[in-house]
């Protein structure tokens, strides 16, 4: 009971936590980062030592042991996960959720598809040992983790099936919330994580995090390089330069029609993040998600210069597993020819573009972010290639035998 007191009182008094002067843009979120910045190293042990000897403020996350005392443990903690050696790790996860971790991590069941990338992305897919029904119906992304044991769906998984298989974690999604029956799982034996895969802003903190779980941060950092290569340095350097006034409107659709993208969305992200203005971000949500559905008649009236259609796939339509644009080509022109659209911008210049899904709300959001950019600012992006950048995640960090110039169709117009 003391350690869910006190881990409420600090999650309840996360913004008022004191910063040190030279913190990250944002933090690691794994009780040791004293010093609030983007990794546990050397730095983080002066600081412990600094707030035992009262010249340094409290953070959040300075006890590192999480046992409600800042003292000479918490160094020995700290000591222990820089060299890789700590019996239990703390960490909150993307629901806002104090987990402590047992640690070495032998086993996992995953339940979405994006955590299980992200856990492909850190090298540590041979820990699996179940995953729901969502993902054994993706056998060609997932050739070999499809043929593990499932354990039902991701929003409802069979407790009992995972209990079964003994797992030292159960990973899962944000959004999935707590009415998933994980929490009825025995928390002494078996800890329950949730992720959020989706979100662009999150991406590199959360595959950090998750290399420190699995022991696997030299992989997460590789990963986070590749990311900030394009995202950061390539990308967001360039668009920093457009003015407001010259960015491009989009409409960027949700699968389902008319529904849309707001702040706080993987879509909205993206869209900001390749320097387009998302025209509906401002609208609030009624629901968990940050969608919402817009009215025909406003979305002629923003008359916006690009509309982006996001695909849910299917065999045939798009995804690793297609080998024509065909399907994917008839469903751009459906969806440039609705009623009332002849006059819209978008539609008048050939400005609609189809995108998958799974490179939206998941851990490839940053190659939806790519395509985006080259749509968008074509003459900035000239030298751009989004579709090598997407080989090589599928290459080198999903390490699919998976030739995009061969099969896979992932966006319409294919280039």
């Amino acid at each position: 009971m003391k350690r869910m007191v006190w881990a409420l009182v600090l999650m309840s008094c996360i913004s008022l936590v004191v910063m040190p002067a030279d913190a990250a843009d944002y933090t690691l979120e794994i009780f040791g980062n004293a010093n609030m910045d983007d990794e546990i190293d050397e730095d983080d042990i002066t600081y412990v030592e600094g707030i035992v000897e009262g010249t340094n403020e409290e953070t959040l996350l300075a006890d590192a042991n999480f046992d409600s005392a800042i003292d000479e443990d918490d160094i020995t903690q700290i000591e222990q996960i820089i060299r890789g050696e700590e019996g239990e790790l703390t960490i909150i996860d993307s629901a806002g959720r104090t987990v402590t971790v047992k640690k070495p991590v032998k086993s996992i069941v995953v339940l979405t598809y994006p955590v299980l990338e992200a856990t492909k992305i850190v090298e540590a897919e041979d820990g699996v040992v179940g995953v729901s029904k969502d993902i054994k119906s993706r056998e060609v992304f997932f050739p070999e983790l499809s043929k593990l044991p499932s354990v039902g769906v991701a929003s409802a998984p069979d407790v009992e099936k995972i209990i079964d298989l003994n797992p030292d974690l159960v990973f899962t999604g944000r959004l999935l919330g707590v009415s998933d029956g994980l929490e009825e799982m025995p928390s002494d034996s078996i800890a329950v994580v949730r992720w959020d895969m989706g979100r662009l802003e999150m991406m590199t903190r959360n595959v950090k995090k998750l290399g420190y779980v699995l022991d696997e941060e030299d992989s997460a950092e590789e990963f986070c390089d590749f990311y900030d290569e394009y995202v950061e340095e390539t990308i967001k350097a360039r668009i920093e330069e457009i003015p407001d006034e010259d960015r491009e409107r989009v409409f960027i659709e949700h699968p389902v029609e008319y529904n849309t993208f707001v702040t706080g969305s993987g879509g909205h992200e993206i869209c900001v993040a390749a320097g387009g203005i998302n025209i509906a971000a401002d609208f609030p949500s009624l629901s968990p998600k940050p969608v919402v559905n817009v009215n025909p008649e406003w979305l002629v009236e923003q008359d916006p210069n690009v509309i982006v259609k996001t695909v849910t796939c299917t065999p045939g339509l798009c995804g690793p597993e297609a080998n024509s644009s065909e399907e994917m080509e008839g469903l751009r022109g459906t969806v440039m020819n609705r009623s009332g659209w002849s006059n819209l911008t978008a539609v008048k210049n050939g400005r609609v573009y189809l995108i998958d899904f799974d490179l939206v709300g998941s851990t490839a959001n940053f190659v939806g972010a790519t395509y985006l950019a080259k749509w968008l600012y074509p003459d900035l992006f000239a030298d751009l290639d989004p579709k090598a950048i997407h080989q090589e995640y599928l290459t080198r960090f999903q390490r699919l035998d998976c030739d995009l110039d061969e099969r896979g169709v992932f966006v319409c117009p294919n280039r």
